[in-house]
């Protein structure tokens, strides 16, 4: 007669493929689940693989719950999976995926005061008492329930996008969407949003749409361009398409309804580094090649998980070398040997200036792709140097690129830039 341990060895050995099956997929979660917990910065091409992971998961945790939930109840009901043993040590995985996406969860709920104590520090316990009373109505603490059960659900019937408008000299990218209220406006502040994609793709209308239309749907005009990609494109080309958009601003946003004199810029990632090269390098004859003379200084900064040492050369980034060669390879026309003074300009720890306009910098703690430290060095240089309010927040289990879509993180990062551009425009505009 045979033992029972053996009995149960041999029907573990024979387990239908639906217990196989069903213990991969929870091999699967608790393994995106540990890319939303763990920062990882070493893994070389790793790390866009671990950010890919951990953003989505960490950024959309209770969904990742219902949706292991709904596996496990399908492969219960319908199959016998979890009457053996791979089933069985599945159900336990998904018992500790959720334990994890429930700390994930948790680690979004100081979101909301830590910005808000960071544009403190950096503006003044008081700054919303300058912001006139018109438009602190517009600002909003709380986020709507909606907004987080329908992530990717960006549109706002208050919002009107103009389409692929030219900027600059034919080229395919040089074009760029406008987004306004749909009732439309006159002399409304304008935001310019830079696309990231590291400096090799991403389009106009992919990025920062939370933002943009909470914007626009409360008075903005926001502008979205494209710029020139590398490798075919090298630094810095999309710097000066970017300030190429910006002197488009400047002479025609008017006839759209916005402020040619008071335009802010902010990106994230790629686009994060470019728009503080935007707010660093202003009327730098150099990266305006036949408009030298528009003044392209921004009205203020805000730069998403920026990139800002393309040389590392605080050893900061935790794939340092590899950056820097793929930078080399892909991005810059030359090593850092043969032209160092064009790395320092493409570095924006290293063009930091008294004149710098009011900067709003957020990094993730959790960030696989930008060096968090890089952006805390960054920051703490502005402040020594700047004789405008830098402001840094720092966000606990924040992965790069947060904000693309609208999440806990994501709609209370938009209500703090939404203030600190509103306090910027109030302060501008009284003087």
């Amino acid at each position: 007669m045979a033992q029972p341990a053996v009995v149960a060895e041999n029907r573990a050995m024979i387990a239908p493929s639906s217990s196989w099956v069903f213990l991969g997929l929870a091999l699967l979660g608790l393994g995106m689940a540990v890319t939303g917990l763990v920062r990882a910065t070493r893994l070389g091409w790793g790390n866009m693989f671990w950010f890919l992971s951990g953003w989505l998961t960490s950024e959309l945790a209770l969904f990742h719950v219902a949706l292991s939930a709904l596996v496990a109840v399908a492969f219960a009901r319908w199959t016998d999976a979890v009457d053996f043993a791979p089933g069985r040590a599945g159900l336990v995985i998904v018992g500790l995926t959720w334990l994890g996406l429930i700390v994930m969860q948790w680690r979004t709920r100081p979101t909301q005061p830590i910005l808000e104590q960071a544009l403190r520090a950096g503006l003044g316990a008081g700054y919303r008492d300058s912001i006139p009373a018109t438009r602190r109505a517009v600002l909003r603490d709380a986020i709507p329930i909606r907004e987080l059960l329908l992530p990717f659900n960006m549109r706002d019937r208050g919002v009107e996008r103009l389409r692929d408008i030219p900027y600059g000299d034919g080229h395919e990218r040089q074009v760029l969407d406008l987004y306004r209220p749909a009732g439309g406006c006159a002399g409304a502040p304008v935001l310019l949003q830079i696309h990231g994609g590291g400096w090799v793709l991403g389009n106009k209308h992919e990025q920062a749409l939370p933002l943009i239309q909470h914007l626009a749907a409360r008075g903005w005009v926001v502008v979205t361009p494209n710029y020139r990609l590398s490798p075919r494109a090298r630094f810095p080309d999309h710097l000066v398409d970017c300030k190429r958009a910006f002197a488009w601003v400047r002479a025609n946003v008017a006839r759209y309804g916005g402020d040619p004199q008071f335009i802010a810029v902010t990106g994230g990632s790629a686009g994060g580094h470019l728009t503080a090269l935007m707010g660093l390098t202003a009327n730098d004859s150099r990266l305006q090649p036949d408009f030298e003379d528009v003044d392209t200084k921004a009205a203020a900064c805000v730069p998403f998980y920026g990139v800002y040492d393309f040389v590392d050369r605080h050893g900061l980034k935790g794939s340092g070398a590899a950056m820097v060669q793929w930078l080399e390879k892909t991005v810059m026309p030359c090593s850092p040997r043969t032209d160092p003074v064009l790395w320092d300009l493409a570095s924006p720890i290293e063009q930091v200036r008294t004149d710098a306009p009011p900067f709003f910098l957020l990094h993730g703690d959790h960030d696989s792709l930008a060096s968090v430290e890089e952006a805390r060095l960054f920051a703490d240089r502005l402040r020594a140097t700047s004789t405008q309010p830098v402001v840094y927040a720092e966000l606990p289990g924040a992965q790069h690129a947060w904000e693309v879509f609208r999440s806990v993180r994501a709609m209370h990062s938009v209500h703090a830039v939404t203030r600190f551009l509103e306090w910027v425009h109030a302060n501008r505009t009284t003087g």
